[in-house]
């Protein structure tokens, strides 16, 4: 097992990553940018090292700044968390070149699997269920042939990326340069990579995503799935575990494919494959997440397991002993609210000083955060705060619990989208399980016409 591990991230992530640390007895090393001093994770490791000013390109994504922090204080791995170089298979070759230990797949694995293209081909290869779609486009002229030939609407993504950057939906030829140039511009400037390709758009598609987990002794398991419609500008908002949807039938079917996948193509530690599901219930693979999700609480609150302690023992060579590597069987219900610091109406960023934090608390809640009374939202960053995730014997357990949870947590000094939550779990549709990727889009434009004179 490592001795200390540097974790290259920030917010609640480091301090989730710090607390599976202290319980395995992993020293830790904190890094952090100028505009984070004092922040929590800062706090809670047992070191703490400034590695930049506040710009991610200068700390947060400085190569040279992280590796040699690791060598200063003699740490034995490093953890990406999430975002940031967690899926940048350049870094995790670096790490490895340099005797580190990268807390994640290895390039090859990564590579195999990150990019968008390439995870397409291994799906078809392995019998997941695709949508049509393209490899790598040439140009405007390529893309414009290949749509007509899946047939618009269809949509531009990103090679090397997620996030919903480098995303265009195209609906016609005459839409296509322009988009087309769009796509690749914001590629090239998101990701270094300026690769798209087409697939067919689904126009009010579910998200469903796969948990897998795999050691370096051939073992792989699937830990069920997570629903993660409820999204914004193809960003979640609300997730939560297991889907209303998806049967057992699909949950095995899908999850015996995926495992064959991971094992066969070397990979190892956590991955989360994602899905879109049409109106009829029918499955589409998209993409593989090659890090831990930030969403992976409603799964560990369903399954009982510690997913970051896995992903450190598998990392570290352990085999894990968990019963079997069938489908994971579910405890319960949890669902997943992302706290953000924006204005609830505009959705526009809101950084400033915490004048006042009170949790919820209680059987059932937890608060996944890295920020407290008195901090300073830095503008540098992802507006996320915390993660409140609520968990229940039934759904509608866990939403009566969610509602609870938000009516306590109080945040003062800046704005958050906690009202907007309240709003979601209130609507009739995301009550009954009734949710696609449009679903917030929707509830928005019907407020906004109901305040029309």
């Amino acid at each position: 097992m490592f001795k200390k591990i540097l974790i290259a991230n920030r917010g609640e992530i480091a301090v989730r990553i710090i607390r599976a640390c202290r319980e395995l007895g992993i020293k830790t090393v904190a890094v952090h940018s100028e505009a984070d001093t004092g922040a929590l994770h800062t706090r809670l490791a047992d070191e703490a090292v400034c590695i930049g000013p506040a710009p991610a390109i200068k700390s947060y994504l400085n190569l040279a700044a992280l590796i040699s922090t690791a060598e200063i204080t003699g740490a034995d791995a490093i953890h990406p968390g999430y975002g940031f170089l967690s899926e940048n298979a350049h870094f995790a070759e670096v790490v490895g070149r340099c005797g580190l230990t990268f807390i994640g797949p290895s390039p090859e694995a990564m590579r195999a699997w990150g990019d968008k293209v390439t995870a397409r081909e291994n799906a078809r290869r392995y019998g997941l269920p695709m949508l049509p779609g393209t490899g790598v486009l040439k140009g405007p002229g390529h893309a414009i042939d290949e749509a007509n030939r899946i047939g618009y609407p269809v949509i531009l993504k990103a090679s090397g990326g997620g996030g919903g950057r480098g995303m265009r939906i195209v609906r016609s030829n005459e839409e296509m340069r322009r988009a087309f140039e769009s796509a690749q511009a914001e590629a090239t400037v998101s990701f270094k990579n300026p690769d798209v390709y087409l697939e067919k758009f689904l126009e009010e598609p579910r998200h469903i995503e796969f948990q897998v987990l795999a050691d370096k002794h051939g073992q792989v398991w699937t830990l069920g799935e997570r629903e993660c419609s409820l999204q914004r500008r193809n960003q979640k908002v609300i997730e939560e575990a297991p889907s209303p949807v998806i049967t057992e039938d699909i949950r095995q079917r899908i999850g015996a494919l995926l495992r064959q996948a991971i094992r066969e193509t070397g990979y190892t530690t956590l991955a989360t494959a994602e899905f879109l599901m049409d109106d009829r219930n029918n499955l589409y693979f998209m993409e593989v997440n090659t890090r831990l999700q930030v969403e992976h609480p409603v799964t560990e609150l369903v399954t009982s397991l510690d997913l970051v302690e896995l992903q450190i023992r598998a990392a570290a060579g352990e085999k894990l002993d968990l019963p079997d590597t069938r489908p994971w069987s579910f405890r319960g219900h949890a669902i997943e609210c992302r706290i953000n610091a924006e204005d609830p109406v505009t959705f526009a960023p809101w950084p400033g000083l915490i004048t006042e934090y009170h949790p919820p608390g209680g059987a059932g809640v937890r608060v996944d955060s890295g920020v407290y009374g008195g901090f300073r939202v830095p503008a540098n960053y992802d507006s996320m705060l915390a993660k409140l995730i609520c968990h229940g014997r039934t759904r509608e357990d866990a939403i009566r619990r969610m509602e609870r949870a938000l009516d306590e947590f109080i945040i003062g000094g800046i704005r958050t989208n906690i009202s907007l939550h309240k709003r979601l779990l209130a609507d009739p549709d995301v009550r009954a399980g009734r949710m696609s990727t449009r679903t917030i889009e929707r509830l928005i434009a019907r407020e906004i016409e109901g305040t029309l004179p």
